[in-house]
């Protein structure tokens, strides 16, 4: 049961390198009462899903802190919506890690970078190289060694303390190869200087930390464009209200904002919260939540979200909605659960990454004995050694698939598809049938009555009148038809006893002083009522895709009420869109199959499914899989819960229910099915965007480790550690920006 988790959600405040990803993951999942533990580097976003109420965010973070790792439970959204309100008026990031982190690497940085410059000046291989003749005095190589003290000492060291981080944590990973790849160098030049003689490594061990300083930089740069979906949607929230208090307009943060509350929202103005508009007309921008550019006409009554634009005139509304609870915080909250949610590749990607780390090592120490060994010379080797341990560093095998999960969840919900797994993504694309829910999904669900058949006593208006007495109780489209009817009709709503629902069949109760049962064809079967005689009639209704509704009083049958359900214009579309995709579209109800065949006629599918009952559900879906399917279920009702979840991907359209939500791999806002074939064209895309990152992130490493090794030395060609550090800078910022190139696919 869902209810008996909880998800807890911390910000990593450290810069935590990508292939330690897997060993946080295993370290909390290791702790009493954690079910699952996920973490996104790219976001710096760690999600932890544990039995409810019997693990603390406190007793996360002393686990982590163990490990030197530091982190904070995030904020709610509406708090740190006025945070960043706060930061934008003072023109600072506030509680930015990635931003932190990104201005430190770029101070580290600077102070490697003015101080390599005299270690350049100063190094006999560089003035020979220029042609100098510089008499090489006591007090130079001191300076040099001061310099290239400061360069590599201070420069370096937010790369020993995350090897130390990561040591604690029984991880090798690059900031473990970085800091063996530069002190190796740096220890080796102080003992050239005063313990024994030797060419120093000064000027080469300065160069490669200032490049990985900057291409550390640049990479922190490029990923916080990966990063900026959340924040982005943070922003979308107003900072403060206008409140309505009896004849005054007083100006109050958002975020303190409560239940019955009136708000008044200006013309061009952002609406503040979910609320209903209580007093006037307006259109509404809704892009910005739902993806749909056409501005949406709002008048008293319909709901309003937080975060839309008030087009027109001004409005009053009601706030029905606050913190958690709201549409924004919902689709924050599920992308940061498919950012931190991992596609299979991502897993196995995650696991290379540790291995990687060690074949440097290993390749590294084999490096240094292979060419000390054949006479090569301690520097020679040291530096070949070097150069392998720097490019065979897996930060781009750990970025690969983080960057593109990152981007394809902000475009999905840019488009109104809410991406709650990010294995969802992965498995899209294969998908080889689509199965709508009819009612409220392929079609419109806004029944209205059309036929009143009086077949027994009861003359058309007490029919309809029982009907409405008994369907008041229901949520269903059908029972509000019936209801709407009754009221345009200028019935009075009866009141009812003993109701009883029956699933999948209809209800009963006591109306006045008879006992009324309505619903379909097997609650009539159930009562022993022979429908042959109405066989002829029911099968036009039906053939008109009119559903049929029995009344039946007194042991028989008192008349039908049909009703009818429009067909979606985006319905055809959406068939189009999937046969063209070479997907199949099916089509599930508990409908007859009659109105099921009309339907499918009209839509053009390739099969259907009629009367199936809530329960058999999720086994036609078995079935198809058993077959050989990989099917994708479409619904919006309770009764498609269980069939979301048995789908390969299970999509909830956006009029539906929170239990259809929260059965869902995926959530389309708009009630529009068009969008299912948006998804699987998306998950192309991505899964294109990650199998290009991680071949060209193994193929890198294929290629790259021998060079390091000295492959090439027979031919003259020597690979240095500045060129490696360069050469891994541009692999890690190469998968970034393959994923940023994402954002420009059209779906």
């Amino acid at each position: 049961m869902e209810g008996e988790y909880e998800t807890i959600e911390l910000e990593i405040q450290d810069y935590v390198s990508p292939e330690c990803s897997c060993k946080i993951e295993d370290m909390i999942r290791d702790m009493e009462h954690v079910i699952d533990c996920s973490f996104d580097p790219v976001n710096n976003l760690l999600t932890v899903k544990a039995h409810r109420g019997m693990v603390k965010s406190e007793d996360i973070i002393e686990r982590l802190k163990c490990c030197a790792v530091r982190c904070m439970e995030c904020r709610p959204v509406y708090e740190e919506a006025q945070i960043e309100h706060k930061a934008a008026k003072m023109k600072k990031p506030m509680h930015d890690h990635h931003a932190m982190m990104e201005a430190e690497m770029k101070r580290h940085f600077i102070v490697a970078a003015i101080f390599t410059i005299p270690v350049l000046a100063l190094s006999p291989s560089i003035q020979k190289w220029m042609g100098l003749s510089i008499p090489q005095l006591p007090i130079l190589d001191i300076l040099l060694v001061i310099t290239s003290s400061i360069v590599v000492l201070y420069g370096g060291s937010i790369f020993y303390k995350g090897s130390i981080r990561s040591l604690r944590m029984r991880m090798l990973d690059m900031n473990v190869l970085v800091s063996i790849a530069i002190l190796s160098g740096y220890i080796y030049s102080i003992g050239s200087t005063f313990l024994f003689e030797a060419p120093d490594f000064y000027w080469e061990i300065s160069t490669l930390t200032t490049f990985i300083l900057f291409g550390h930089w640049m990479e922190m740069k490029a990923a916080r464009s990966a990063a900026g979906a959340l924040k982005e949607l943070v922003k979308l929230i107003p900072p403060t209200a206008n409140l309505v208090r009896d004849d005054d307009i007083i100006e109050v943060p958002t975020s303190e904002l409560k239940v019955g509350d009136v708000l008044l929202v200006k013309p061009g103005g952002k609406i503040p919260i979910d609320g209903v508009v209580i007093e006037g007309e307006t259109s509404v921008n809704e892009s910005m939540i739902t993806g749909e550019s056409k501005p949406v006409k709002k008048k008293k009554g319909d709901e309003v979200t937080g975060g839309t634009i008030n087009l027109e005139g001004a409005i009053k509304i009601k706030v029905t909605k606050t913190g958690d609870e709201t549409a924004i915080a919902q689709i924050i909250k599920l992308i940061k659960q498919a950012m931190t949610s991992k596609p299979k590749s991502q897993k196995l990607a995650d696991r290379a990454a540790n291995y990687l780390t060690l074949i440097a090592i290993l390749v590294g120490g084999g490096t240094f004995i292979f060419w000390f060994g054949v006479g090569a010379g301690s520097l020679f080797a040291l530096t070949l050694a070097i150069t392998v341990i720097v490019i065979t560093c897996p930060h781009a095998l750990g970025l690969a698939i983080p960057a593109v999960t990152s981007i394809s969840t902000t475009i999905a919900a840019k488009n109104g598809i809410l991406i709650k797994n990010a294995e969802a993504l992965e498995i899209a694309k294969n998908i080889d049938i689509v199965i709508f829910d009819k009612t409220g999904t392929l079609t419109k669900g806004e029944f209205g009555v059309t036929d009143i058949i009086r077949l027994g006593d009861w003359d058309e208006k007490r029919i309809l009148e029982a009907a409405a007495a008994i369907e008041v109780n229901s949520e269903h489209v059908i029972g509000k038809g019936i209801i709407k009817k009754a009221r345009e009709e200028g019935l009075k709503i009866k009141k009812t006893e003993k109701f009883l629902a029956v699933p999948g069949k209809g209800a009963k109760a006591i109306v006045g002083e008879d006992e009324v049962y309505i619903g379909n064809a097997n609650l009539m079967r159930d009562l022993n009522i022979n429908l042959d005689e109405y066989e002829d009639i029911v099968s036009k209704l039906s053939s008109e895709c009119k559903t049929v509704v029995y009344v039946a009083s007194n042991g028989r049958l008192q008349g039908l009420i049909a009703l009818a359900d429009i067909i979606r214009d985006e319905s055809r579309e959406a068939v189009n869109a999937l046969k063209s995709l070479g997907v199949e579209v099916a089509m599930l109800t508990g409908d007859n199959k009659q109105t099921a065949a009309f339907v499918a006629k009209e839509l053009g599918l390739d099969t259907f499914f009629a009367e199936v009952l809530p329960e058999e559900k999720a086994g036609t879906i078995k079935m198809l899989q058993e077959k050989g399917k990989r099917p994708a279920m479409v619904g919006d009702g309770i009764n498609d819960a269980p069939a979301l979840v048995q789908a390969n991907v299970g999509i909830a359209i956006g009029a539906g229910t929170d239990v259809a939500v929260e059965s869902a791999d995926v959530v389309l806002i708009k009630n529009d099915p068009r969008d299912v074939s948006r998804l699987i064209s998306l998950s192309e895309k991505t899964m294109r965007k990650m199998n290009e990152n991680l071949v060209w992130a193994t193929g890198y490493n294929i290629l790259a480790i021998p060079a390091a090794a000295g492959i090439l030395v027979p031919f003259g060609i020597i690979l240095r550690p500045e060129i490696a550090a360069i050469t891994m800078t541009v692999s890690s910022i190469s998968v970034i920006v393959n994923a940023l190139l994402l954002k420009r696919a059209k779906i």
